[in-house]
């Protein structure tokens, strides 16, 4: 059985996933297995893979399913993942060539049943990390912890083990929506392991203008209970005062947008959520304007 699983999501993503594969057939290790998640695709994703997998020049598994959002496929990928490591590679980023040897070294090196994994780096092609490297001497840390408490800055790649990540609820699915944010797993396992800390690039990341890195208030929008359930999650999980009323702000406006006017009942933060209610107002018509301006302007 190979060590690692690279699975990745893929929704309309036939001009740009071709990169994604190019970099796996150049991976100086094969000590892996491409899992292929099409979540409801309407172009001609089925048969490039299917016509990858014929070619025969890496391990290839093809899963198709209706349109669930980014979260719906990572809740499928998992399912099918046998492997004992997994990594999301996003379908218009790809791997620098001897990214699957790193891992695997550094995991047969360091590795234990202590650990969730391993957190490594994301760069642009140029080279150039996003954010910054870890810190000279940190070897383990949390991915909140990286962030809130040592103040990290930019994206970061995760290497998860497949038996921690299987230990854990599935993301939930909430009817015509398609959006639940993905540090709900990462932090729900940040309460239980640390990650192994490597300097290390795993992916180039390419951030796609209609990707979900961009047009945040939209997502805001069109998935307010997904959001609504993982600003109540979040509460309860950071320990940052500042996060925590962001969360609350959110969580009043979601909850406007999606009508549910048993919000306050429902916060696990009853106090700061009423105290959150009119700042929460505001979001909510600052992003109604910001929707119906993109509208205006056919955006």
């Amino acid at each position: 059985m190979k060590t690692l699983t690279v699975f990745t999501p893929a929704y309309n993503r036939a001009h740009t996933i071709g990169r994604t594969y190019e970099s796996l057939c150049r991976q100086t290790s094969k000590d892996f297995e491409w899992l292929v998640v099409d979540d409801g695709s309407k172009d001609n994703t089925k048969e490039l893979i299917e016509g990858w997998i014929a070619e025969g020049k890496i391990d290839i598994k093809y899963v198709y399913q209706e349109n669930q959002g980014m979260h719906g496929a990572h809740n499928t990928a998992y399912s099918h993942i046998t492997t004992e490591l997994n990594t999301c590679i996003d379908s218009d980023d790809f791997m620098p060539d001897d990214a699957v040897e790193k891992i695997v070294a550094f995991w047969k090196e360091h590795g234990s049943d202590k650990y969730a994994g391993i957190i490594g780096l994301d760069a642009t092609e140029d080279g150039k990390v996003i954010g910054e490297k870890f810190p000279d001497g940190l070897t383990t840390t949390t991915l909140r912890g990286y962030y809130e408490k040592l103040n990290g800055r930019g994206d970061k790649k995760m290497i998860y083990r497949t038996d921690v990540v299987k230990k854990y609820p599935k993301y939930p699915l909430f009817e015509g929506e398609r959006y639940v944010g993905l540090d709900y797993l990462y932090h729900n396992i940040d309460n239980d392991y640390e990650l192994l800390v490597s300097n290390d690039v795993y992916v180039i990341v390419e951030y796609q203008l209609d990707g979900s890195s961009f047009g945040m208030w939209k997502q805001y929008w069109n998935n307010p209970k997904g959001w609504a359930f993982y600003r109540k999650f979040e509460m309860t999980q950071t320990s940052s005062l500042k996060r925590k009323i962001q969360n609350n702000i959110h969580y009043v406006s979601h909850s406007i947008r999606s009508k549910n006017w048993n919000f306050l009942k429902e916060s696990p933060m009853k106090i700061m959520t009423f105290l959150c209610i009119v700042p929460g107002v505001v979001l909510y018509f600052l992003n109604k304007d910001k929707i119906n301006k993109n509208s205006l302007y056919g955006k």
